[in-house]
């Protein structure tokens, strides 16, 4: 991290929660945390198309390495167990705090890059369909930028991606019906990559 407000905002992941996070499972139970405010197993579960008791062992480990926390606020009557993500992005790792575990650190960013190319291969296959005409629905992008920037710069420039989606998020009325969710990848990578 190169300046000050940048290491002040970034939380690393320990190791419970690269363990955690190494799940497959698990990460989809924390994309569906994404779509919905709070989600109980059942909910999970259903979505999933997963047993509800594997879904409950699952949420126990995310919310044992603090990717989630209970929601008791959200819950039907004492027995209710109501689940939230935690809020922020994390780090797995960097010059300023290693991972203890390097096999486990690389295993979750290998993971991170095959959803990553996952998601590339969907855009790819919808891309015909508009431009070919045959729909109008926007519903991916690519688009691709070269800049020349100083790390410092390339940095703080995330930063104010990362601000501009926040304020974006901030500003939607959750009534609208027009909503949709939008998973949104953004890749910088410089000459010597």
């Amino acid at each position: 991290m190169a300046d000050d407000e940048t290491a002040a905002d970034a939380e690393w992941m320990t190791s419970a929660m690269l363990k955690a996070f190494a799940n497959p499972l698990r990460r989809r139970i924390l994309r569906l945390f994404s779509r919905h405010e709070h989600l109980r197993a059942a909910d999970i579960a259903a979505e999933l198309e997963v047993p509800a008791n594997s879904v409950s062992f699952h949420l126990r480990a995310l919310a044992d390495a603090g990717l989630i926390v209970e929601a008791p606020e959200h819950a039907r009557d004492r027995r209710d167990r109501v689940w939230t993500s935690r809020k922020g992005a994390l780090n797995v790792g960097g010059p300023e705090n290693p991972v203890v575990d390097e096999a486990l650190g690389t295993a979750v960013i290998s993971a991170i890059a095959e959803e990553h190319q996952d998601l590339f291969r969907r855009v790819i296959a919808w891309t015909p369909e508009y431009v070919a005409g045959r729909t109008a629905e926007v519903h991916a992008t690519f688009s691709q930028r070269t800049i020349r920037l100083t790390e410092a710069e390339f940095e703080k420039a995330m930063i104010r991606v990362n601000d501009v989606l926040d304020d974006a998020q901030k500003a939607h009325d959750d009534a609208d019906p027009a909503g949709r969710h939008w998973q949104i990848d953004v890749i910088g990578a410089d000459d010597t990559i």
